[in-house]
């Protein structure tokens, strides 16, 4: 399904529901058939602030450079192997949601300028090297990175949080645990 459909689609449940229809807030989420790809319709979007396409099809980033608005990107459970593309929204995104895809490389985490919140659990991360790159990234407090290939290289999930804590000593917060680093942690869910 391309997204331009599914935005039909979404629009006419809203109506059929008597909901108000908002181009801020776009849920794709677990389209059937699935979103393939992200393809230029989402230029029409340009007051987006909150973008959900997880749990679809989608193999790789793109199109984002009309978003200038979004806050937060949801993109999980798709097909992903990169996170080339998400340079395009780098000063405004404040939370990547891209869990259970299959990234191995954090490469172009330096473009997300203003991201507090970065949850990339069980993806395909499995060395230091990548994982260092979070570092780059200037106001990430809160990670969720359980279940990629690195966090299996430990026997207790503190002592991965530990070892991740001392080689990203800015985070507040490592999968859903305070790390006592900069103050209060980010309240709960």
């Amino acid at each position: 399904m391309s997204i331009k459909d599914a935005l039909v689609k979404a629009e006419a449940a809203a109506k059929e529901k008597k909901v108000d229809w908002t181009l801020k807030i776009i849920k794709l989420h677990g389209q059937l058939p699935p979103i393939d790809k992200m393809d230029n319709t989402l230029s029409m979007l340009g007051e987006c602030e909150y973008l959900s396409l997880s749990t679809n099809v989608i193999d790789r980033i793109a199109n984002l450079g009309a978003l200038k608005n979004l806050k937060i990107l949801a993109l999980g459970r798709n097909n992903i192997k990169s996170l080339a593309g998400i340079e395009s929204v780098g000063e405004s995104l404040e939370q990547l949601w891209i869990s259970y895809n299959f990234i191995d490389k954090l490469k172009g985490v330096q473009a997300l300028k203003k991201c507090k919140i970065f949850y990339i659990a069980y993806n395909m991360v499995k060395d230091w090297a990548e994982y260092a790159r979070l570092n780059e990234m200037p106001a990430l407090e809160e990670i969720c990175f359980f279940g990629n290939p690195l966090c299996a290289t430990f026997d207790e999930a503190d002592e991965w949080r530990a070892q991740a804590s001392k080689r990203a000593p800015r985070l507040r917060k490592i999968d859903g645990k305070p790390t006592g680093a900069g103050g209060p942690a980010t309240p709960e869910y």
